[in-house]
């Protein structure tokens, strides 16, 4: 299998989504204990949820999962958030602080992961990016993630629904940030944060150079928004998901329709 797959539009928006896959090679899956096993870090059908939203925009997915190595991680294996509970470029444990690996990675085996699957991703990404940068003269990142709105791990209390993330407004011009919290927040039954616990990771932080016309968001629904239940085995709810995509779905055209019109 291919570490990442790509599905091409010309709109200078482009979609990240780097934790939707389940799939591991076996030499992998079979150093996972039996928590490990169960993946239930995966960002679960987010790919879904964003299918047919923007027709023109380019999809970037890759196709492994994050327990081969996190495609959102600091490839130089530095944390995004100092001082916090997280995981690594190879995670130790899941979300919840357990330990996931029979026999945990060595420095040697990541590096061959980053180069396998990391890299190609990136390069890919950076590729798609680059080139509606060239179509357009400008290029927005939309990275797709969700997570599930309980982790005492990782922060307390409850997430917000929509978590929205630009490394305290670094990484894109500032009405990206407004549209997206926005168009969040007039929609009726969400809540919604910027740069809370998830102010965006590596992926956001590393393409997002505003200065260069390259802008980068993240954003991270909590995975009750959508799923039936936030536990094996992460069904979507129907219900859910059709209400979730109408916001989505009118930020990927605010941010298609903003570029186009020249404001950014």
């Amino acid at each position: 299998m291919t570490p990442v797959e790509v599905t091409r539009g010309n709109s200078p928006v482009v979609l990240g989504l780097p934790h939707t896959s389940t799939w591991l090679p076996d030499a992998i899956r079979t150093q996972l204990n039996e928590r490990g096993q169960g993946l239930d870090d995966t960002d679960w059908h987010v790919h879904t949820l964003h299918e047919g939203l923007l027709e023109c925009a380019t999809m970037v997915r890759a196709t492994f999962h994050r327990y081969a190595i996190d495609a959102n991680g600091d490839p130089s294996g530095q944390s995004l958030y100092p001082g916090q509970n997280t995981t690594g470029l190879v995670p130790k444990t899941d979300f919840d602080g357990n330990p996931i690996w029979i026999k945990a990675p060595i420095s040697e085996e990541i590096e061959v992961r980053r180069l396998a699957f990391h890299a190609p991703y990136h390069a890919a990404l950076e590729a798609e990016l680059r080139r509606v940068h060239t179509q357009h003269g400008v290029a927005i990142l939309y990275d797709c993630h969700s997570i599930r709105s309980d982790i005492p791990f990782l922060f307390d209390g409850t997430l917000t629904d929509f978590n929205i993330g630009t490394n305290m407004g670094r990484t894109c011009a500032p009405p990206i940030e407004t549209a997206v919290l926005e168009i969040c927040g007039e929609t009726d039954g969400y809540t919604n944060v910027v740069n809370g616990r998830f102010k965006g990771g590596w992926t956001t932080r590393y393409y997002g150079r505003p200065s260069e016309g390259l802008h980068a968001i993240q954003m991270e629904p909590a995975q009750s928004t959508y799923l039936a239940s936030e536990t094996t085995p992460w069904a979507l709810d129907p219900g859910k998901a059709r209400h979730l995509r109408i916001p989505l779905s009118k930020i990927l055209s605010r941010l298609d329709t903003m570029t186009r019109e020249g404001i950014l």
